[in-house]
């Protein structure tokens, strides 16, 4: 038996294997057909275990040094932690140490994805804001579409997963498998619809009007008495659909039209309380990574979702308005957070 230099994954599995059973190294050498010397050298390796990592002395971090940090943060949204220390001449932190002094005065987030909004939009949106700052909003229909696709957003199928377990497999699909669009509105603390726009079916103004008929108008609208059409005010955004002069002329037809229709300032999902119940229904379809594998199944889900959200949900978000008004006219026509 000549001495090798190395056991394989195998001969060391059989080795724990046999000490478990009691068997002693010279006995696993004579099993093995290795050399004693190999066998009792892997057990002695075993058993001594890794070696306890010595910890190098850290540099310390002067108070004075920890205020040019948080400067620095507030600063540079986005940067990395090395970015930020070298902005303030700090040199020789590990990145273990920057992460957690960085920890306690901030937070590892994305950037938030918005219209761009420039002088002329603001100005739009505190118009808007004086505007219908008196309104009362339990007589607003907040309408808007949704698209819901059968992976669900980017980065949403993460989660805990135990030690020893292995992470759920997610299919892949070329083009995303496609997707459903979804009509809704909120009043007060009513949900109408969720309504679905057929497959292929793109939302031009023809097709947008001829939407509304056969589902808003046909079964909910015409179902109201005369003195909640009269009240009612009808809000959508300005998408090409919505905002065309034929789109505006139908509805003008259909008693929807000057102070019924509301304006809507531009660049400006954040002041729609219907983009709240959207966020509510995706978190509860898309929950632990759930996934779908057809356009049926994932409308059936978003149709469960809508009839668990209650009237006081919608209240919540359809009373937050006046809050919303006064927000964007404090943050002079900035985004405000909601």
């Amino acid at each position: 038996m000549g001495q090798k230099k190395d056991l394989t994954g195998s001969e060391k599995s059989k080795i724990v294997r046999y000490l478990a059973e009691g068997c002693s190294s010279l006995k696993i050498a004579k099993l093995l057909k290795r050399d004693h010397r190999t066998i009792k050298s892997f057990i002695q390796n075993s058993q001594q275990g890794r070696k306890k990592r010595v910890e190098k002395p850290r540099r310390k971090i002067t108070a004075h040094e920890l205020r040019k940090v948080k400067r620095a943060a507030a600063k540079m949204p986005l940067a990395t932690s090395l970015a930020i220390f070298q902005s303030c001449n700090i040199t020789g932190v590990p990145k273990s140490t920057r992460c957690a002094i960085l920890r306690d005065m901030a937070k590892v987030r994305k950037a938030e994805r918005r219209p761009p909004l420039n002088k002329t939009h603001k100005l739009k949106r505190q118009d808007w804001a004086k505007k219908y700052l008196k309104t009362d909003f339990s007589k607003v229909l907040w309408t808007d579409e949704m698209r819901v696709s059968l992976d669900g957003p980017d980065g949403w199928a993460r989660g805990w997963i135990g030690k020893g377990q292995r992470a759920p497999v997610r299919l892949r699909r070329q083009q995303g498998g496609g997707g459903v669009l979804v009509w809704a509105g909120i009043i007060k603390d009513e949900l109408v619809g969720p309504f679905r726009v057929e497959d292929g079916v793109k939302l031009n103004s023809q097709s947008y009007c001829q939407f509304l008929e056969d589902t808003f108008f046909k079964q909910w609208y015409r179902k109201k008495s005369a003195s909640f059409k009269k009240n009612m005010i009808f809000m959508q955004d300005n998408a090409p659909s919505h905002a065309s002069k034929y789109s505006t002329a139908w509805l003008a037809r259909k008693g929807i039209k000057e102070e019924k229709l509301m304006t809507w300032p531009p660049c400006s999902p954040d002041l729609n309380p219907i983009e709240n119940l959207w966020s509510i229904i995706k978190c509860e379809i898309y929950k632990e990574g759930k996934q779908y594998t057809s356009l049926n199944s994932v409308w059936e889900a978003v149709v469960a979702a809508a009839r668990n959200v209650d009237g006081e949900q919608i209240k919540t978000l359809t009373e937050s308005m006046d809050g919303r008004l006064l927000s964007v006219l404090a943050k002079k026509g900035g985004y405000i957070g909601c």
